[in-house]
């Protein structure tokens, strides 16, 4: 019997190549991967009872093909599971993140916020420093005040400002002047500010602040 005819119509080389596109594809979710499934397992049975019965399939190729769909359909399942654990995430961070509404929080950022006639400021050096200075500005860039604060280590620090020094206090923002010898000393001012609202409309939550507008959740650096 002449299998030749038959042989052309299902050589190995179109059935590798078909197997690899549907391998290629197979990623978009539970449903893609599961019409891969299918259309591989359609595939592998046409292959097999098409093949040369005097040179048939060997097992080893068999199970290499059976491996990569279940690879495919592996890894398809994963990513959806994935996405709705993802999902999942984002809502209990939200629920958790509404009893940060009212609640005070500092973020980076220069201006100063005074109640009770003080305005704590806080900042970060980012190594130690044998000079800082502070110095707090008017709207308008001036300098209203100006404060020699010493060494400092590296690391989270405060200073709370007396706004009496002050002739008006719209528009005021501050800045940290750090050095150590000749060299600059990196810093980051922080701003306290009051969480009015939650925004969970993007891909990532986000803050509505009274002073500073919408910021994202990662950005705070400290609550109460």
């Amino acid at each position: 019997m002449d299998f030749s005819a038959l042989n052309k119509n299902t050589s190995s080389t179109s059935n590798k190549s078909a197997l690899q596109n549907i391998n290629a594809n197979g990623n978009s979710g539970a449903k893609g991967a599961q019409d891969t499934q299918d259309r591989f397992l359609k595939l592998l049975v046409a292959q097999m009872q098409n093949q040369d019965p005097m040179n048939p399939m060997d097992n080893a190729q068999v199970t290499t093909q059976l491996a990569q769909i279940q690879t495919v359909s592996g890894v398809g399942t994963l990513n959806t599971s994935i996405q709705a654990l993802a999902g999942q995430f984002s809502q209990m961070q939200a629920l958790q993140s509404v009893g940060l509404v009212g609640r005070e929080v500092s973020v980076p950022g220069d201006q100063v916020i005074v109640k009770d006639g003080k305005a704590k400021l806080d900042y970060v050096l980012d190594s130690t420093a044998a000079s800082v200075k502070l110095e707090v500005l008017s709207a308008s860039g001036a300098v209203v005040d100006t404060v020699e604060l010493g060494k400092q280590k590296a690391g989270a620090q405060s200073y709370s400002w007396d706004a009496a020094k002050a002739n008006g206090l719209e528009g005021l923002k501050w800045r940290i002047t750090a050095t150590n010898g000749d060299a600059k000393v990196a810093s980051t001012t922080m701003m306290r500010d009051t969480v009015t609202a939650l925004n969970t409309a993007g891909s990532t939550l986000q803050l509505e602040l009274k002073y500073s507008g919408t910021v994202d959740y990662t950005k705070i650096r400290a609550i109460g």
